[in-house]
């Protein structure tokens, strides 16, 4: 498929900055101060980061921590809608509805 964006999840993208980096789950869990099995869940996907860990996980392997959280946030919008198997027009509707909240933020 040329020219589409490859979607991957946040846990799958840590296991490939983690593979190519030629680290194992032990190294990198060690260095985050976590638990191995903890960080191998994250990468099943099994298990989701705190936004510290994503913090961690960013200045670990130098990768922007915003693109990071977005593919988190991304995940639980997308596993959440694929447990309630809702329709994706209700993205549209929350889209509508981030732009309602933000305006009664600023009055």
């Amino acid at each position: 498929m040329t020219g589409s964006k490859q979607f991957t999840t946040f846990g799958e993208h840590l296991r490939v900055l983690r593979e190519e980096a030629r680290l194992t789950l032990r190294e990198v869990s060690g260095s985050l101060q976590i638990d191995p099995s903890l960080l191998a869940r994250i990468e099943r996907n099994e298990r989701q980061p705190t936004k510290k860990l994503i913090k961690d996980i960013s200045a670990y392997f130098k990768v922007n921590e915003k693109k990071l959280l977005t593919e988190v946030l991304s995940d639980q919008i997308a596993y959440k809608i694929l447990d309630e198997e809702a329709d994706l027009n209700i993205l549209k509707i929350a889209e509508q509805k981030v732009s309602y909240l933000k305006t009664l933020r600023h009055e």
